[in-house]
């Protein structure tokens, strides 16, 4: 396996032109090792972005060139922390533990947080400097779109990859992340993600959402309707409007961003057609605000889009969306807290094995029931009227209406379900797979089972009642997730036996 942490790769008999080198140096202030940190990467990526200039002006090259992500390094001696209670900030053990890093200056503030803690637990100094593993060409440039466009217009006579290094899918696994990774010279990973592999996602980011990666809040909201979006925008203009809220600008896609105190964005791009799954950001100067995304139908969808918000370490991502109700004392519009999914997605049945629980976490639960209650004005016993609490079902068959229905009902009761989609299990599964805490509030708009089916009529009118008071729940329980220490929010559930340091 490549080293993940290092990234020696083999050069040949070729020379290098590396850039200017930049040896490990020893901290005790966070503030300042994440200063470094900027320093060598913003060094490092113009390094590559200068030399590619070159190249497109006709300079030749019969060397390589290369330049080096930096790194953060920790060394213990001693099994000791200050803090048993924080389920990160600490490392599992003595030894070396190291993670490459990019965008220092996008995760400036997350990498002054978790620094602080390592430095704080364990007593001991930060080092940063070069890594071994190199920088891809594309990776030097943060919107991605300039490599091809300029290389194809350059005519170029050389492969790009005889010259520069490029996007290498080897080291941008989960293996981290999946509990499967092999240290490598017994160095152990700091973060689930390398910096490849954040690289990799927040290009995808801006592919599927067509809204920069810096734009995204700590808060996620998923849904699988264009009405939750529309009504978010909606919200979103009226919070804007309110000095009282905390909230600075809104983002659509195309980077469109419309400030407080403004009713039409100052700058952006309008799109002619949206991206395949488009974000909004209702922002906060902090990053505590919203990010709503439409991720459409389907489990592929679901973990595509979380595969890489992960990277950016949200402290929450919730579902809301709509679902058929399984049991006939339900009706529609009635809501369904999940605490348990039946998995039968397979799409992450590779990388998180299906007999794996997703539990649900008690903080992220209580917010969202205590949402309920407030929205909509019932609480204590008449909540279960409105709103019921049990496992949700997520297929991968958009018509399993027309699969044998005995054999579902059996399946359905067996498992004691109350609600089916396609998203929230994929969604929570995620969560629980990188360590985001997740959870699920899904809205009834059919029963199939019991002959109420999703009719265009009947969907129409229920959408017009229902989405505005299931989005106003989603934001109330954020803003009450808001509230809470990051330490709280952040389960020790969701850690296994050894893991990385970072949240």
């Amino acid at each position: 396996m490549s080293n993940l942490i290092n990234g020696d790769i083999p050069t040949g008999k070729r020379r290098v032109r590396l850039a200017p080198s930049h040896p490990l140096e020893v901290f005790t202030d966070a503030e300042k090792a994440v200063d470094r940190l900027i320093e060598i990467f913003e060094a490092n990526t113009a390094f590559l972005r200068s030399h590619f200039n070159d190249l497109l002006e006709g300079q030749e090259f019969d060397e390589r060139v290369r330049a080096f992500y930096p790194q953060v390094r920790i060394v213990t001696d001693s099994h000791v922390r200050l803090d048993s209670r924080l389920s990160y900030g600490f490392v599992s053990g003595p030894g070396t533990h190291a993670s490459t890093i990019t965008r220092p200056d996008l995760f400036r503030n997350y990498l002054h947080s978790q620094l602080s803690l390592l430095m704080k637990n364990h007593d001991v100094p930060i080092l940063v400097g070069d890594s071994k593993m190199p920088i891809p060409l594309h990776f030097a440039f943060y919107d991605g779109t300039h490599v091809e466009g300029g290389a194809a217009a350059a005519n170029l006579t050389r492969p790009l990859a005889d010259i520069f290094d490029l996007p290498d899918l080897t080291v941008m696994d989960d293996s981290i992340a999946n509990g499967t990774y092999e240290p490598v010279d017994g160095i152990m990973p700091l973060a689930s993600f390398t910096a490849p592999r954040v690289d990799y996602s927040l290009h995808r980011l801006q592919h599927y959402t067509a809204t920069a990666a810096e734009h995204f809040q700590n808060y996620v909201l998923f849904t699988n309707y264009q009405f939750y979006i529309d009504e978010f925008c909606r919200m979103s203009h009226e919070l804007l409007a309110d000095p009282e809220s905390g909230y600075e600008a809104f983002v659509a896609p195309g980077n469109l961003i419309t400030q407080s105190g403004e009713t039409e964005p100052s700058c952006g791009t309008e799109l002619s057609k949206l991206p395949q799954m488009p974000a909004y950001h209702l922002k906060r100067a902090d990053g505590s605000g919203i990010t709503m995304v439409n991720i459409g139908v389907g489990p592929s969808n679901a973990k595509t889009i979380t595969d890489h918000v992960a990277v950016l370490r949200p402290h929450v991502w919730l579902m809301l969306g709509h679902c058929a109700g399984l049991r006939n004392s339900q009706t529609l519009g009635d809501y369904v807290l999940a605490h348990g999914y039946v998995r039968d997605d397979n799409v992450l049945d590779q990388d998180l094995p299906t007999w794996v629980p997703i539990p649900p976490l008690a903080e992220v639960q209580v917010a969202l029931e205590d949402a309920v209650a407030e929205v909509t004005g019932i609480d204590g016993y008449d909540l279960k009227k409105l709103m019921r609490t049990g496992t949700v079902v997520s297929l991968d068959n958009r018509n399993w209406e027309l699969w044998d229905q005995s054999e579902l009902v059996k399946r359905f009761s067996q498992s004691r379900a109350i609600a089916l989609d396609m998203e929230s299990a994929t969604i929570a599964a995620n969560g629980f797979r990188f360590r985001v805490p997740y959870g699920t509030l899904l809205c009834i708009s059919d029963k199939p089972l019991h002959g109420e089916l999703k009719l265009p009529g009947m969907a129409t009118d229920f959408y017009k009642r229902q989405v505005a008071q299931h989005l106003q729940i989603g934001i109330r329980s954020v803003e009450k997730m808001r509230n809470m220490t990051a330490e709280r929010l952040h389960s020790r559930k969701l850690r296994s036996f050894a893991e990385t340091a970072f949240q």
